[in-house]
């Protein structure tokens, strides 16, 4: 078992529940426009940002474009002309107002704090980000956020994590870890980096490539049973 100090946590589906935030943030932005929002026009939506963020972890479209198009490209999938710009930049406020977290997000945060150097490597638009971690009171917890907008890479790309690895004091590539939902960004991302994964795969999904996560937990609080033996970790967790 090795002797961790740097964990590195993902944030969306990780710790926060975006689902429940865009179950939140969805109604409120058609609600606002007096737009319809029925299960097909959500399903085209889910589909068109998917395929949107995937291309953008493989460095195909920039995050503007994805901002841009997001909704522009669903509403004119209906027959409909908005502002796909404008409409993102709602929805993402939206978004912030959301503070669920995935089950055992925060007891888990608070244990480790005291005892780990901890971090968010996170793909996604700086601004949303740090307001959904200032709204939920995890902000204090990191000792830095690292978001790929700010970055200039996103996961799983190895230009993001050698960005991280600079900017953490006395990072060392053998006592890091990172914990994350994403198998392409997390994972992968990871292995290429060079340092231990850890999968949070809660529907027990199959690996889609060979690359074999370190760890795989199905719940977070799992991750405590990773780390017991270390001497860092207090006995009494």
């Amino acid at each position: 078992m090795k002797d961790y100090q740097f964990l590195l946590f993902d944030l969306d589906d990780t710790l926060l529940d975006f689902k429940a935030a865009e179950k939140l943030a969805l109604p409120k932005l058609f609600e606002a426009h007096q737009l319809p929002l029925t299960p097909q026009i959500k399903s085209v939506y889910q589909e068109i940002n998917s395929n949107l963020w995937r291309l953008l972890e493989e460095g195909l479209v920039t995050r503007e474009e994805l901002m841009q198009t997001r909704f522009g490209k669903t509403f004119e999938y209906f027959g409909y002309e908005v502002d796909g710009r404008a409409l993102d930049a709602e929805y993402r406020g939206y978004l912030t107002e959301s503070k669920v977290f995935v089950d055992g997000a925060l007891q888990l945060i608070q244990t480790l704090a005291p005892q780990y150097d901890l971090y968010i490597t996170s793909n996604g638009l700086a601004d949303t980000q740090m307001k959904r971690l200032q709204v939920t009171g995890l902000a204090p917890y990191f000792k830095g956020i690292f978001v790929s907008e700010n970055t200039g890479y996103q996961k799983p790309m190895k230009q993001f994590f050698d960005y991280v690895f600079d900017h953490i004091p006395n990072f060392d590539l053998n006592k890091a870890l990172i914990i994350g939902d994403s198998y392409s960004a997390d994972i992968i991302g990871g292995d290429r980096a060079g340092i231990d994964t850890c999968w949070l795969n809660p529907v027990y999904i199959t690996p889609p490539q060979s690359v074999v996560p370190t760890y795989e937990i199905s719940r977070l609080n799992q991750l405590l049973s990773i780390l017991k033996n270390e001497k860092h970790l207090k006995s009494t967790v």
